[in-house]
């Protein structure tokens, strides 16, 4: 184990027989190696920074079925909402004034809100803010459609691919296919966006061998973000009786991305913080440093329900982070924090 982890932290590669061991016997004396040599890849890039990020949840609506998402379109149980151009830019000026630099605009796959739309909404918010960083994460579009929105002054884009098993992600996304995402998140990258993708842990079916092709995947595509979380099962949904994900196994996969991807944004996202009480500070030491606030009007908050009891921690927290943060050596950070890597060209 200790020789593995050790070609782990010094060339941030694997191969998938080396991954499988690792996830196939890794006990808590191994993990702790692991989850050091992270933290010192972390350290070694992004030093003890966590970034913040506002995340404005603007539409449940979506025209997909997912079998493990709350809002998936056949759920007649959920309050569907919209947010209009006011309402969203009123939320972006309440979190400009409280210092954040980078806004996640969120919603389901809702083609109520058309090119032209987001691209009218981007462009009023780079004029406001020319240099604050705007993310979407508005799921599966053209090739064209993603460039339009880049144009417009969209920087990054967030499109977890799921699972990089091919039957596995057919099988939990009807009438959506594996090949069409793993396409838009290369589109994404060709185009220019800082790009992220990620996995869901402890899906039906998902073995230690299927954890280690979406590790590879990552290490192939190379994205600027990385975003992974427990499965949540939602009552509401065809998954309500399976178990919910793991919270170490998805911690140590954390640990993994960090060493696999040294310059990765890596969050410590909300499914973890749901079911794990110290999800925060273990997922940070693990290797993670970026946090999402929930900058939502409170009306809506809750009504953007991927899964149940979602912990969505928002603008008011932010002295309690703090405080969270320096008990174990870090800082929150509220510049944009872009990827390491990532030159926007200006002359787009």
């Amino acid at each position: 184990m200790k020789n593995i982890l050790d070609k782990l932290y010094r060339t941030n590669c694997l191969n998938k027989e080396e991954i499988i061991f690792i996830l196939d016997n890794i006990d808590k004396e191994w993990e702790n190696y692991l989850f050091n040599l992270a933290k010192n890849t972390l350290f070694e890039t992004y030093g003890n920074k966590i970034f913040i990020r506002g995340l404005l949840e603007f539409s449940n609506y979506c025209r997909n079925n997912c079998i493990y998402c709350g809002i998936r379109k056949d759920n007649s149980n959920i309050d569907r909402y919209r947010l209009d151009k006011k309402e969203i830019l009123a939320s972006l000026e309440e979190s400009s004034e409280l210092g954040y630099s980078t806004f996640v605009l969120q919603s389901g796959e809702d083609l109520y809100y058309t090119d032209e739309y987001l691209e009218d909404l981007i462009r009023e918010i780079k004029f406001k803010y020319p240099d604050k960083a705007v993310t979407l994460s508005i799921g599966e579009r053209s090739f064209e459609s993603y460039e339009k929105l880049f144009e417009a002054g969209a920087d990054r884009f967030l499109l977890r691919h799921e699972t990089a098993d091919p039957i596995i992600y057919n099988s939990i996304h009807p009438k959506m296919y594996w090949n069409e995402r793993k396409n838009c998140l290369y589109n994404l990258k060709n185009i220019g966006y800082q790009t992220g993708a990620g996995f869901i842990v402890g899906l039906p079916n998902q073995t230690n061998k299927v954890l280690a092709e979406d590790l590879l995947f990552l290490k192939e595509l190379e994205p600027a973000m990385v975003g992974i979380g427990p499965l949540i099962p939602h009552p509401d949904t065809p998954l309500k009786k399976e178990k919910i994900g793991s919270a170490e196994k998805t911690i140590v996969l954390i640990a993994l991305i960090r060493l696999l991807l040294p310059d990765a944004l890596i969050p410590v996202t909300t499914a973890l913080n749901t079911i794990y009480e110290y999800g925060f500070e273990r997922g940070i030491l693990a290797g993670a440093n970026v946090i999402m606030l929930n900058i939502s009007p409170s009306h809506v908050r809750k009504k953007y329900e991927i899964y149940k009891n979602k912990e969505t921690k928002d603008i008011q927290e932010l002295n309690i982070l703090k405080k969270k943060a320096k008990n174990i050596g870090f800082v929150i950070n509220m510049e944009r924090g872009d990827n390491l890597n990532f030159r926007r060209n200006e002359n787009v």
